[in-house]
């Protein structure tokens, strides 16, 4: 009896394992999930336990043991998707970006928009000007740690807290000021809805980030809006297409095509080179999710996409969720009571129910940038050793920090945007975070996908945020090649991908038609010569076509096949 209780305990643990999502405020939900459930299923799951209605914008974000990221795919089980061993790590982020975050209908949408944008800001994802940046971090402030108290908040305040990747001592001060004088009354529910509407308007709001390489071998992030495709290379926008220009998007290998119409029927297709065969396919994925969300006006538009114009070839994949109208739509008809959230309380007095049933672990990152010692309230030393322990570090460029927000970029002559002085890298932030020992092996052997080293790098490096590892080596492959070697060997690689490829396609093509021709003559023999008595094949018989093909073409047809076996037969006897 007791060997067979173990048994069926055994068997079930089988059928069931643990799954650990980290939300967007550093805090974890846990989970015994079913073998065979599906990703639909874990996603409802958080939802319910945030009490988050608005759910379409956001997404489960998980690595895999080569290092690539992945959007959990909520139409098929999860255990098939991954491909390391349970129990499995992932995220909660933001997918789809809110055109109009403001226009949000409920509070806690609003709210985990925010969180996410924080984050986007703190990695280097999220560029503006210093007057931008500024007011940014204030809105945190007051957000975070309510009205300025002379009592609570001593001279410097500000430095202990770091919300952008590189900032100056001038910025802190400048953040300070604004925080002290013109923010004092704003509620946290006031401060993050002018947070929203200040960084919708930047040019990078909603970019994540794809590392890839041009045609000449120059490093470029790729990224889907909920505007249209974009471009950065270097301190440019170099490419910005609506999605209603957007006609295409394919891939092979590591290729990344983008077919697009703009103005007076101008066609043209971009051509991008991914780190890895994987995080092409990941890209092309992330483009055809986002083209559909944002540019169609309902989700039955939706079909079925694949990466070639042959459809025996390539991947074929489908979005399965509402689209961006439809979303708005829906939230419209939302009628409850607000539900409660509970925000970064380091004021005791602004402390509420949490809406994770749990204390709410501050997501600014601890600060090593200076030896300073100031005896402030305990809520600011709270903040300092949050959940966020990416190891950061402050460097003063001046005013270095100048993006051009969307509302005041002009396009140049060339078609191209200057968004910063420097060059965009939204690793900036993501310094080398200290890993266990079992995982310095996979340190090492990193690659450039736009992933971090392992799951336990997605809650510090913001899983698949470009590394300062990947960007240098990019950067050095420039150096040390010079961009005519580096031209010149993308070109022969081209040229001899090019070949393989399409001599592969002429075999496919090849093997398929011979299949094709194989099937029809199976089946002509099956009408003409055998006897089966079945509804299709009598219509198919009866028909005037198939009688008149059958006594003047095929009955003649075989009359000749049979007197030249019986030629040859009889020339096999003779000898």
């Amino acid at each position: 009896m007791l060997s067979r209780l173990m048994s069926g305990s055994v068997r079930n643990l089988e059928r069931e394992f643990m799954c650990t999502v980290r939300l967007l405020d550093d805090t974890e939900y846990t989970c015994t999930i079913q073998r065979d459930a599906k990703g639909q299923y874990l996603f409802d799951l958080i939802c319910h336990h945030l009490n988050l209605l608005e759910k379409d914008y956001f997404g489960i974000r998980y690595v895999d043991p080569d290092k690539q990221r992945h959007w959990l795919e909520f139409t098929k089980s999860i255990s098939k998707q991954m491909k390391s061993q349970p129990p499995f790590t992932m995220c909660l982020r933001v997918k789809f970006y809110p055109p109009d975050p403001a226009a949000l209908k409920e509070e806690i949408t609003r709210y985990l928009v925010f969180l996410q944008i924080k984050r986007d800001l703190y990695h280097g994802r999220l560029l503006c000007k210093t007057s931008d940046a500024a007011m940014l971090a204030a809105y945190i402030l007051q957000a975070e740690i309510g009205d300025y108290d002379p009592g609570k908040h001593p001279e410097g305040y500000s430095s202990k807290f770091q919300f952008f990747p590189k900032h100056s001592e001038k910025l802190e001060r400048r953040i300070a000021e604004i925080h002290k004088t013109e923010l004092i009354g704003q509620t946290p529910e006031t401060s993050e809805l002018k947070f929203l509407q200040k960084a919708q308007m930047l040019e990078t709001y909603g970019v994540d980030p794809h590392p890839c390489k041009d045609v000449s071998g120059n490093p470029a992030f790729l990224a889907f809006t909920p505007f249209g495709f974009v471009v950065l290379q270097g301190n440019r926008r170099v490419h910005f297409l609506k999605w209603n220009e957007v006609t295409k998007l394919k891939f092979e290998g590591k290729t990344f095509h983008i077919y697009a119409n703009q103005k007076e029927d101008k066609k043209i297709i971009l051509t991008y080179f991914a780190p890895t065969p994987e995080a092409c396919k990941h890209l092309w994925k992330c483009g055809v999710e986002n083209q559909a969300f944002y540019k169609l006006e309902k989700s039955s538009q939706v079909r079925t996409v694949s990466s070639s114009n042959l459809f025996f070839k390539g991947s074929r994949f489908r979005y399965s969720g509402r689209v961006a109208k439809e979303v708005m739509e829906q939230s419209a008809k939302i009628k409850r009571e607000p539900p409660e959230i509970h925000r970064a309380g380091l004021v005791p007095s602004r402390s509420c129910p949490s809406i994770t049933h749990g204390p709410r672990l501050s997501s600014v990152p601890r600060t090593r940038r200076r030896a300073v010692h100031i005896s402030i309230m305990e809520g600011l030393e709270s903040l300092r050793d949050s959940a966020h322990s990416t190891p950061v570090r402050s460097v003063s460029h001046g005013d270095s920090f100048i993006p051009r927000s969307r509302s005041q970029a002009v396009d140049s002559g060339d078609g191209t945007a200057i968004i910063s002085d420097e060059s965009y890298s939204p690793s900036d932030s993501v310094l080398p975070t200290p890993v266990a020992e079992h995982s310095l092996e996979l340190a090492v052997s990193r690659q450039i996908n736009g992933a971090p080293c392992s799951i336990e790098e997605e809650k510090e490096s913001e899983a698949g945020t470009p590394t300062v590892g990947d960007v240098a080596e990019l950067g050095a492959d420039s150096r040390v090649a010079g961009p005519v070697q580096s031209a010149g060997r993308e070109a022969a690689l081209s040229e001899t991908e090019q070949v393989n490829k399409f001599v592969l396609s002429v075999l496919r093509l090849l093997l398929v038609t011979i299949g094709l021709l194989f099937v029809l003559l199976l089946l002509l023999i099956i009408l003409t010569e055998s006897d089966l008595d079945i509804a299709f094949l009598r219509d198919i018989r009866q028909t005037p076509e198939f009688e008149q093909f059958h006594y003047e073409y095929f009955c003649p047809l075989r009359r000749w096949f049979a007197c030249k076996l019986r030629w040859v037969g009889g020339l096999l006897i003779n000898k």
